[in-house]
């Protein structure tokens, strides 16, 4: 009966320093995961405003393609935010730790064998982050960059960069399609855009051409080529035929260079192509029969049909 007497009291008594406690101690830790919430979204609004403004100053200017330093800088800010954001987390759980009476000086004994067993079933992430941290130090690519990426599973990814991280990269392929590409699977990045790019069209002729007319041709196509007020602000230079690359029982390979600015050298292979195949059927010069004028970053055209659209037009 006595102890039925003072239930109350005591449920009043666990209540009251319920109450207590979430007064002091549980507002605290709201306090704290409020903050932190609030410096993480700060980072990302910081982070998000920054592109926004490079973007906006790249579209505002008479640039044609961002310059490197802008988009190292693009994928800088992003590892940055990054990584303030995991110390941020780190931060505000510890915090919480200390709040709710857990010893964490206690923990470095637990914490030292459960880091040992998260280093031997993390490899793979630490190896990511390590891998991604170089990719950024040494500026191998950054946001906008055209990539070919090779990865150890004999893979192969080709887009342009939309993010890059410690951890992985994103590339959106030509079909709009997302690839996400773990930095320590990369054993090999192909840069199809670093400072400058090279368009290259290789045009099949039939073995008994006049080689000196064809080289002629092409000289003079590049000349006319560069000049055109559409394609003379993606041009460094006047595309020149580099002479015959390959020789054949019943054809001859002659390959015609340009170099481009970063990312531009698929439009300018597609459209010098055009004018190769015209030119040339112009001066009744066709490609050989069962060949196809090969074009980066494009479906190569059967000599064939280019050739006919050359004579009606």
């Amino acid at each position: 009966m006595t102890s039925l007497a003072f239930a109350p009291g005591a449920t009043q008594s666990v209540l009251g320093r319920f109450y207590v406690w979430l007064a002091t101690n549980g507002l605290e830790i709201l306090i704290w995961i409020l903050a932190g919430l609030l410096i993480i979204r700060f980072i990302r609004w910081g982070a998000d405003g920054y592109a926004a403004r490079l973007k906006t100053q790249f579209d505002s200017s008479d640039l044609i393609v961002q310059t490197e330093d802008a988009k190292h800088r693009r994928a800088l800010v992003d590892v940055v935010a990054w990584t303030l954001i995991v110390i941020v987390a780190i931060i505000v759980i510890v915090r919480i730790a200390l709040i709710l009476g857990v010893p964490v000086t206690g923990l470095a004994g637990p914490g030292a064998v459960l880091g040992a067993a998260l280093g031997f079933g993390a490899q793979r992430v630490v190896q990511d982050i390590l891998a991604g941290f170089f990719v950024v130090a040494e500026k191998q690519y950054g946001y906008g960059d055209v990539v070919n990426l090779t990865t150890t599973a004999n893979g192969t990814a080709e887009g342009t960069v939309e993010d890059v991280t410690l951890r992985m990269t994103k590339l959106r392929t030509g079909e709009g399609e997302v690839i996400t590409v773990p930095n320590g699977q990369i054993i090999k990045a192909t840069n199809l855009s670093k400072d400058w790019a090279r368009a290259v069209v290789d045009v099949p002729v039939p073995a008994d051409a006049d080689i000196a007319l064809v080289n002629e041709t092409l000289d003079r196509i590049g000349d006319e080529f560069y000049e055109q007020k559409r394609w003379h602000a993606l041009l460094l230079d006047s595309p020149s035929p580099l002479g015959v690359i390959d020789l054949e029982l019943d054809s001859i390979t002659v390959r015609m260079v340009a170099r481009t600015l970063p990312g531009k050298q698929f439009d300018v292979s597609r459209a010098l192509r055009i004018e190769i195949v015209r030119a040339l059927a112009r001066e009744g010069i066709t490609v050989a029969p069962g060949r196809e004028v090969d074009a980066g970053g494009g479906p190569p055209a059967t000599l064939a049909d280019e050739a006919g659209k050359a004579r009606d037009s």
